[in-house]
């Protein structure tokens, strides 16, 4: 059962890692509850076997720590408030723009463009002193042949 729950857990995580890269907000609420559930449920599982005696006074091999399970409902809470958070801001973005995608950031149009030009320019340059050292000159004006 312990595999299972560990498996379980494992792929919570992964949809809840691809739903949060994601471009929707959607997509984004329901990955960040996907991840909190995967939490609890680890939390959960690392607490012992369901149904064993609590810390006190029993043999050590079969105690269940009580300490995960307060974990988890303070997990739960925090996932709750995340979620009511994101789906608030995600209501009023769709009432904003009646779209729920992320669009690039006018900040990030630039970097990506400035990125473009230096590339040009650098190319534009690898191609000007290819073609010098093809004319067998340098590019300070020399003949590259001993002037001969």
């Amino acid at each position: 059962m312990t595999f299972v729950l560990a498996l379980t857990v494992a792929v919570l995580y992964g949809v809840g890692a691809y739903l949060i890269l994601q471009r929707s907000l959607s997509g984004i609420v329901i990955g960040i509850a996907a991840l909190g559930h995967g939490a609890n449920l680890l939390l959960l599982n690392a607490g012992g076997r369901a149904g064993g005696v609590p810390i006190a006074g029993a043999d050590p091999s079969v105690t269940a720590d009580p300490l995960p399970q307060a974990l988890a409902l303070t997990a739960i809470v925090i996932t709750f408030g995340v979620s009511a958070l994101l789906l608030a801001l995600a209501y009023r973005s769709w009432l904003h723009r009646e779209d729920d995608i992320v669009e690039d950031d006018i900040e990030d149009r630039r970097i990506a463009s400035a990125r473009a030009r230096l590339d040009a320019e650098r190319r534009r340059a690898e191609v000007r002193e290819a073609a010098t050292l093809e004319d067998g000159t340098r590019p300070d004006g020399a003949d590259t042949d001993g002037g001969s």
